[in-house]
């Protein structure tokens, strides 16, 4: 019953279905690189520590790490060429003055596309790569643990473009029995870390299935995350996750439900059924409103239960933005052309696409997930006020948010919770490194760290939108309207692809779809 039960939860939460894997990503080297030395020369530098942006600075790089950043100049002064550090034989430089630099961007829920949105790896990939997104966890692995390490491995290697992977298995997966005591599943644990995974994504289970678990996981030395689903949160929480050694917690579900005062189950009508999603995500807007008030006593007794186990949230704001203004998520402008025509049909009101209940959703759910946003925001930013650790994760694919785009909108949404620009840029770079364990190597633009930097032609922190791939609307002074940003180079371990030709590889894969199923996009409903 339990295996069935977990089985059911997989497919509505992740799509996951075993063995239903995706076309793989091919093996075809198009960034130019490493070389024994690339600088990139007079850039602006956000180096992801929450310091401010400083420059100009020649940024040195030696196959793949940082060995020097130079300041090489005063802003608005020509570079002072005395100070700047010189090219060796063989050496490549690119010129970035008057572009920003941050680190690579980390990803902390980036399901590798999905065989019922009919995207092949090659296009989730390549989105990212242009969105500046060099590092991803796969929180379930949901084309198989043996698929993602395949592709993990190749990443690693550079062999096919794509970012960094860390693997988190489903808690369950590739099991042959039901997980239903202790001792079961600390072997599944055990066999799980054999198997080469990175840590374990769960979802729920008996609470002495999941403390066994999660205990064993961390005596291993790996990390987990969960999304508390409503099936089992009533007898385990985030509060006991985080207490029994988990590391981080996806979305919220889980954390209303430790701030409950007045109740312990959330307030289910009686027809409500957790398969109709129209139902699931209906209710889950009133959610917040049923948890303690904001600086409450015990709103203020789970944060501090949470901050002193270090735990770490990754909200995944964005993936939920559609509830509260769907015409917006659905209008958004680069569906037209990076929208594969199988994941619109996916994204188009459905009674089996997971994300796609959109039956009778209006104005009433609207304003009910905005209120839910401010009090889920609040928490979450007074969490990062207090010390907590915020990172940014986009869980896309679904919900109309496309791969890329809808990270970038992750960031922006984090802004709106009361980030500042600099705290947004260390929650997708450095705190996602620490959240991995990678900050050794990763997070920040420092020397001695892995060359993994994204370079953009306009200033990040006074607009983040210059991060998406179609760029920010910008007015010149002469009343001519073009766009400025879009990511214009990601490296990626020191090798340097053009950002913006990956965006022009993902369109053309979206025109051949359309002229191979002589489709056009057209709004729900509309002949």
């Amino acid at each position: 019953m339990l295996k069935k039960l977990l089985s059911s939860i997989l497919v509505l939460q992740i799509c996951f279905v075993a063995g239903a894997q995706i076309t793989k990503a091919p093996l075809v080297k198009e960034g130019d690189g490493p070389y024994t030395q690339l600088i990139i020369r007079g850039v602006t530098l956000i180096n992801g520590t929450g310091a401010p942006p400083f420059g100009p600075v020649d940024i040195v790089i030696e196959k793949n790490r940082i060995v020097k950043i130079q300041n090489v100049g005063s802003p608005s002064l020509p570079i002072n060429a005395a100070r700047r550090p010189a090219l060796k034989e063989g050496g490549k430089e690119i010129n970035c003055e008057g572009m920003y630099a941050m680190p690579g961007l980390i990803d902390m829920h980036g399901h590798i596309g999905g065989k019922e949105q009919g995207t092949p790896a090659e296009y989730v990939f390549k989105l990212w790569m242009a969105h500046g997104i060099t590092t991803i966890r796969d929180p379930s692995a949901g084309n198989g643990l043996s698929w993602v390490l395949d592709h993990k491995t190749k990443s690693a290697e550079n062999t096919i473009t794509a970012p960094r992977i860390f693997a988190y298995t489903a808690f369950g997966q590739g099991s042959k029995t039901p997980i239903t005591n202790a001792e079961e599943a600390k072997t599944w644990v055990r066999e799980n870390a054999k198997n080469g995974a990175d840590g374990i994504k769960f979802f729920g289970a008996p609470p002495e299935v999941m403390d066994a678990a999660i205990r064993e996981n961390k005596a291993l030395g790996l990390r987990s995350t969960c999304h508390h689903a409503q099936v089992d949160v009533a007898r385990w929480n985030v509060v006991n996750s985080a207490k029994a050694g988990m590391t981080s917690m996806e979305h919220w579900y889980g954390l209303p439900e430790a701030l409950f005062e007045d109740k312990t189950i959330q307030n289910f009508p009686a027809d409500y059924n957790y398969n109709n999603e129209e139902h699931r995500f209906e209710e889950a807007g009133k959610l917040w409103k049923q948890a303690a008030a904001p600086y409450t006593p015990h709103w203020n007794k789970v944060m501090s239960d949470l901050l002193a186990v270090d735990f770490t949230l990754d909200p995944t704001f964005n993936i939920y933005d559609a509830n509260r203004d769907l015409h917006r998520a659905r209008r958004a402008e680069w569906h037209e052309n990076y929208t594969l025509p199988s994941l619109w049909k996916f994204y188009e009101p459905s009674f089996q696409s997971h994300g796609s209940y959109w039956v009778n959703w209006g104005t009433e759910q609207e304003v009910e997930w905005k209120n839910n946003y401010r009090l889920w925001m609040t928490f979450v930013n007074e969490y990062k006020n207090r010390g907590g650790r915020v990172t940014a994760g986009s869980d896309n694919g679904f919900i109309y948010e496309t791969y890329g785009f809808g990270y970038i909108r992750e960031l922006e949404l984090l802004r709106e919770a009361g980030f500042h620009p600099l705290e947004v840029i260390r929650s997708a770079t450095l705190y996602g490194a620490q959240a991995l364990g990678q900050e050794k190597d990763l997070g920040s633009v420092e020397v001695g760290k892995l060359a993994d930097i994204v370079i953009v032609n306009a200033n990040p922190l006074k607009n983040l939108q210059v991060l998406y791939g179609t760029g920010a609307v910008h007015l010149t002074p002469d009343n001519k309207i073009t766009r400025i940003g879009g990511v214009q180079y990601t490296v990626k371990d020191g090798i340097v692809y053009d950002a913006k030709k990956l965006l022009r590889d993902v369109k053309n894969m979206v025109d051949v779809e359309k002229k191979k199923t002589n489709w056009e996009l057209k709004q729900p409903g509309v002949e």
